[in-house]
């Protein structure tokens, strides 16, 4: 954990980070206190404080004798987006060094924080939902989950990934132009799903970015949402003075992208 930042604040954040992403859906029981002590290796103390700051500010339910429940307030809960919307360059490592290990295509339901995130009808049926799982240099590095609308998802094949990018099958392949994206990004702490994927221990340190991608018209076409290992990504940036005008590059470190912004 990061020695300059509370324990029980890293821990909180995590459990955000799960919320967020509807890895416990409202209503469900999160993990008990011993589990989550054995999780992230900490103190009974250090847990209870994350989870009375949770209940306090409504997004956790404690049940006497029962345990801890995802609030049933779904919209505060997906109010936590807003606190990491904003403007960042991508942090995605160079495609050639990357090896695709696994493709997983499949048809269904979109979560409702998936149709907003899409701005799809309310009746829409399906989405298409690729994951992924990637190497950098023969070791497993990324955990990646694509959300596509159905009329765009039924024209990528699986085969495909394994030879290209996916941004690359929708800007060449299927012609799709893309203007502008939100992306957020944060630090987090692998669930015991991811950390299967990634093949590294359950609460191992990851980077969480996820993007939103508009094309034409401002239409949402995809969501993409990606774990990277954090023993294999920095993130750096770099500044300098340049005629009075302040640059900042970013500079990914273990194969991920430099970039530079004014």
């Amino acid at each position: 954990m990061n020695s300059l930042v509370p324990v029980y604040h890293q821990i909180k954040q995590t459990i955000r980070s799960w919320l967020i992403n509807k890895e416990y859906a409202p209503g469900q029981k999160i993990p008990s206190e011993m589990e989550l002590m054995k999780l992230f290796d900490v103190s009974r103390f250090s847990i209870r404080q994350a989870i009375s700051q949770l209940v306090q500010e409504g997004f956790l339910v404690s049940r006497r004798g029962e345990g801890t429940f995802v609030s049933d307030n779904e919209k505060l809960i997906d109010s936590f987006n807003a606190e990491f919307r904003g403007f960042l360059d991508d942090v995605l490592p160079h495609h050639s060094k990357l090896e695709t290990r696994s493709v997983v295509m499949t048809r269904l339901p979109p979560s409702k924080l998936i149709k907003e995130k899409l701005e799809l009808d309310e009746g829409t049926p399906e989405v298409m939902r690729i994951e992924r799982v990637r190497l950098l240099r023969g070791r497993h590095f990324s955990h990646t989950i694509n959300y596509l609308p159905i009329d765009i998802g039924d024209k990528v094949v699986a085969s495909e990934l394994y030879k290209k990018p996916l941004m690359q099958i929708l800007e060449r392949d299927l012609g799709i132009r893309f203007t502008d994206a939100i992306q957020t990004m944060e630090a987090s702490f692998a669930s015991q799903d991811v950390a299967a994927k990634l093949a590294i221990a359950s609460g191992s340190p990851i980077l969480f970015v996820e993007k939103i991608m508009y094309a034409h018209k401002h239409r949402p076409v995809e969501v993409f949402q990606s774990s990277y290992r954090g023993d294999l990504c920095k993130f750096i940036v770099r500044f300098k003075n340049i005629r009075s005008r302040w640059v900042h590059k970013h500079n990914g470190v273990d194969g991920c992208r430099e970039h530079s912004m004014r």
